[in-house]
């Protein structure tokens, strides 16, 4: 655990010994009330397993046993809104498209993937914590499943995702790089480091869960294996946690998708 006032050891160089990133240090989770974050918490979980379920029928499933909430559909949407589901759309939209932005076309349609740095996909998902939530966002090769770099935040900026994708193009490039059509994604910011390094930019059709399936089951697998099973209380525990994780997913976690 980090100590501030260390009389030997900075915090940085503690972040540093740890393997951690020394600005998730300040970060605290984002709040809500007690009761808000627990049925954001269930909507995440529930959500995971039917990513086709809008407000209409999470509201149901918030009202049903075994939970029995009694909430109206506009807290649901609020709710989901804040976490970056859109109830409309059969995919989790965790940011939404800025105006006058350019929305670049899907280009992988029937494209088979045979490669690696082929194609890399880029996405933001919801992190439950004790008390609060953070949102990550990771960077995946299509063909290998490997997260070539991810970063957390406590608010859905552009920032941290700008930052992961810094991190993964220090690694190499790929040919194609696909995203939803999110204002983090369509920022000039975004699109220039891409356009500079020469790779194509693909964007998902909206409605369409499919088009980036291989970052939502990565999301499956990071909530189903580290994340339920864990009841992070702040950033750094949280950091570490998904740091170990993700070794384990790139270097030892067994895939029938790819022959074991």
């Amino acid at each position: 655990m980090v100590e501030p006032g260390h009389p030997q050891l900075s915090i940085r160089r503690q972040c540093e010994l740890l393997g951690l990133n020394r600005s998730t240090f300040y970060y605290t989770p984002a709040g809500e009330s007690e009761l808000n974050l627990h049925l954001m918490h269930l909507i995440d979980e529930q959500y995971t397993k039917t990513p086709f379920y809008g407000s209409l029928k999470m509201t149901a499933y918030l009202r049903r046993p075994p939970h029995e909430y009694t909430v109206n559909r506009k807290r649901v949407q609020r709710l989901m809104q804040k976490m970056g589901l859109q109830a409309i759309y059969p995919k989790p939209r965790t940011s939404i498209a800025a105006k006058g932005h350019k929305v670049y076309p899907y280009l992988l349609r029937n494209v088979a993937i045979t490669r690696p740095n082929q194609v890399w996909s880029a996405d933001i998902t919801y992190i439950r914590m004790l008390r609060g939530f953070m949102y990550l966002t990771a960077i995946i090769d299509w063909y290998s499943r490997y997260v070539l770099a991810w970063q957390l935040s406590n608010t859905l900026d552009g920032r941290f995702c700008l930052e992961a994708l810094d991190l993964a193009l220090a690694q190499g490039k790929p040919d194609i790089f696909n995203t939803d059509q999110g204002v983090q994604f369509t920022s000039l910011g975004f699109t220039s480091r891409l356009q500079e390094a020469g790779i194509r930019i693909s964007m998902d059709g909206r409605g369409r869960a499919l088009d980036n399936v291989f970052v939502e089951r990565l999301w499956r697998t990071v909530k189903y294996e580290h994340v339920y099973l864990h009841d992070y209380a702040w950033v750094p525990e949280l950091e570490k946690g998904l740091r170990e994780y993700f070794t384990f997913y790139n270097q030892e976690r067994l895939y029938q998708s790819l022959a074991y």
